[in-house]
């Protein structure tokens, strides 16, 4: 009986700024770091999404180096917690955000 349960088989950090999740239905997705940032799934970040950009809104220090993955962790076999290198460190990317999120030429928006 074969798995219909949607798991990564294998985690690859490609070059400094891609993830590659290869899947167990046989898919390989593709990820820029800055794209999983922006889609952040938590209240917070979901929050700030949906408000309009502040047009005079100055950016901290931080926010002016690139960010970066310092961790990726299972949060049991569900979902993923990145750490980023500014510290948040609060969103949980379940596996079917993770492959909704998928950059590959396969899942890309006007293939």
């Amino acid at each position: 009986m074969a798995d219909s349960v949607l798991r990564p088989v294998a985690l690859e950090k490609l070059g400094e700024d891609r993830l590659v999740i290869q899947w167990n239905d046989g898919h390989r997705s593709e990820y820029a770091w800055s794209h999983l940032r922006k889609q952040c799934p938590c209240a917070g970040c979901r929050e700030e999404r949906d408000q309009p950009p502040d047009p005079f809104r100055i950016l901290k220090p931080n926010e002016l180096v690139p960010l970066r993955p310092v961790s990726m962790t299972p949060a049991g076999q569900y979902a993923y917690r990145i750490v980023w290198s500014d510290g948040h460190d609060s969103g949980l990317f379940t596996l079917e955000h993770l492959r909704a999120l998928c950059q590959c030429k396969e899942c890309a928006p006007g293939k």
